[in-house]
């Protein structure tokens, strides 16, 4: 067992900060050779030094009062014109997911500054959609008051279901969105790894999973409702209450803007 001191505590957050001021504040490069390279005491303290710092940089969306005014009065708008998009004979598709994830990695990067949000991914990061200042991030959408239904993870191989179950501890923090239309219920919120593993622990795999049943087609790996409603009632969840109204003052046109482009020489 490797043993570290308070000494080792201040060195690491000497290096920390001088990382911080050599890389503009995104040490991406000295980060990923930590988590490559790194075995001594100090490069596992500046790590811990990295979450403690990338926690406040995100809990800072949930608390400035100028961005989360914008959330309340822009996110409501902006998912129901990814809900006409996604829709087709007046349901709508699977693709919603999607298109609404790309809404929350654009306020990423409108709020942290582009350079700092990375949705270039390889397909087989499961759990994470985009990367804030190095530091995985899962983005959740669900609409309605139900706690179910919030995958962890989209598969349809059982080899792969079970792989991931047998394996699964909490790796990423969570973006989650619940929409509740025409209520000022569900909200925008920010759920630390930290906060995961509390319920994680608690539940235990199988309380905090809900796995397909055996001969039905899988769709994927559920959190089960208690996860859910576990996460979101912790004290270390930040939360932006959202009056989810649909605006019914202007006719949304999808296709408006394909035509500018088509028009445009």
């Amino acid at each position: 067992m490797v043993h570290h001191t308070a000494t080792d505590d201040h060195e690491s957050g000497k290096l920390f900060t001088l990382a911080l001021n050599g890389y503009g504040r995104t040490p991406f490069r000295y980060v990923a050779w930590v988590l490559t390279f790194g075995k001594t005491v100090h490069d596992k303290v500046f790590i811990k030094h990295m979450i403690t710092w990338l926690m406040h940089k995100v809990s800072d969306m949930f608390t400035d009062t100028t961005i989360i005014s914008k959330i309340r009065n822009k996110m409501p708008y902006l998912f129901r014109i990814a809900e006409i998009e996604a829709s087709r004979g007046g349901r709508v598709g699977m693709e919603i997911g999607s298109v609404r994830e790309r809404i929350i990695i654009a306020l990423l990067r409108y709020y942290f500054g582009k350079d700092n949000v990375s949705d270039d991914l390889p397909i087989t990061e499961a759990e994470t959609d985009v990367v804030l200042f190095g530091n995985p991030i899962s983005i959740k959408t669900k609409t309605g008051v139900s706690f179910a239904g919030i995958k962890s993870v989209w598969t349809v191989d059982w080899d792969k279901i079970d792989k991931f179950v047998k394996s699964y501890t909490p790796k990423a923090d969570m973006i989650l969105a619940r929409i509740v239309w025409d209520a000022e219920d569900g909200g925008f919120y920010h759920i630390p790894v930290a906060v995961q593993d509390r319920i994680f622990n608690r539940l235990g795999s199988g309380g905090y999973l809900k796995v397909p049943p055996r001969g039905t087609n899988p769709r994927g790996v559920e959190y089960s409702p208690e996860a859910i409603r576990g996460m979101i009632a912790d004290s270390g969840t930040r939360r932006i209450k959202i009056n989810w109204q649909r605006r019914t003052d202007e006719k949304i046109d999808v296709y408006e803007k394909w035509e500018r482009y088509w028009s445009e020489d």
